[in-house]
């Protein structure tokens, strides 16, 4: 099936170009100009990825992307910004953003990332259920549950778990999760990688145990 892409910009030439280059890499695209009526959209139809400006009239891609976490929406986003500032990435990230990419930016990156977005969206969808301790993880439901209870996770935290969980009791780089959680590459901010573990430590308490490993990496374990 074809993906459909929510494209949110309030620059009608780039709004326009995003939609042009998506059709042609043969995606559904919908449009909106700001966040209100992104957000609208999120909630009344079908999205699998949404492509966020920052700086917007009446709603900002921030405010959007709390508004999301907020009405418990998980529909993937890519954020845009022509921000200079170091903390954005971290603030994206920090707000449940799937991927981060600065203005100006080329056509083609873009249709690469929307691509590497989609692909890991399905493989989790496509895996198999995973049990560690107290954590049962359905990737049919896409449900996670501690002690039978539900726990609400972001998107990014989904996958950051399932990759822990896959790999219980191994020791994961931060390179590694960089690449398998965000598909980033080295060299990016290992903060991202900090600031997603203490999201998952303070969800679960002492339902869950990830061991840092300084200097390396994190190592989710299970209980004896």
């Amino acid at each position: 099936m074809t993906a459909r892409i929510l494209v949110v910009d309030d620059e009608p030439a780039i709004n326009e170009l995003l939609v042009d280059a998506l059709h042609l890499a043969q995606y559904d695209t919908v449009s909106a100009f700001h966040g209100m009526e992104a957000f609208r959209i999120l909630r009344e139809e079908t999205v699998d990825l949404a492509i966020v400006d920052v700086n917007m009239p009446v709603m900002s891609g921030y405010e959007l992307l709390e508004r999301m976490q907020s009405a418990g929406i998980t529909t993937p986003v890519l954020v845009l910004t022509a921000r200079e500032g170091r903390d954005d990435t971290r603030t994206s990230f920090g707000l449940g953003a799937d991927d981060f990419v600065r203005k100006p930016f080329g056509v083609e990156e873009i249709i690469l990332r929307v691509a590497a977005i989609l692909r890991r969206s399905q493989a989790v969808v496509e895996s198999r259920t995973l049990c560690v301790g107290r954590i049962d993880m359905d990737d049919d439901a896409h449900e996670v549950r501690l002690d039978g209870d539900l726990v609400e996770l972001s998107p990014t935290e989904y996958r950051l778990l399932h990759v822990l969980m896959d790999n219980c009791g191994r020791v994961m780089t931060k390179e590694q999760l960089l690449e398998h959680v965000w598909g980033l590459d080295r060299g990016t901010e290992s903060s991202t990688v900090e600031t997603y573990i203490s999201y998952l430590r303070k969800k679960f308490g002492d339902g869950i145990t990830i061991r840092t490993v300084r200097g390396v990496g994190y190592q989710l374990t299970a209980p004896r």
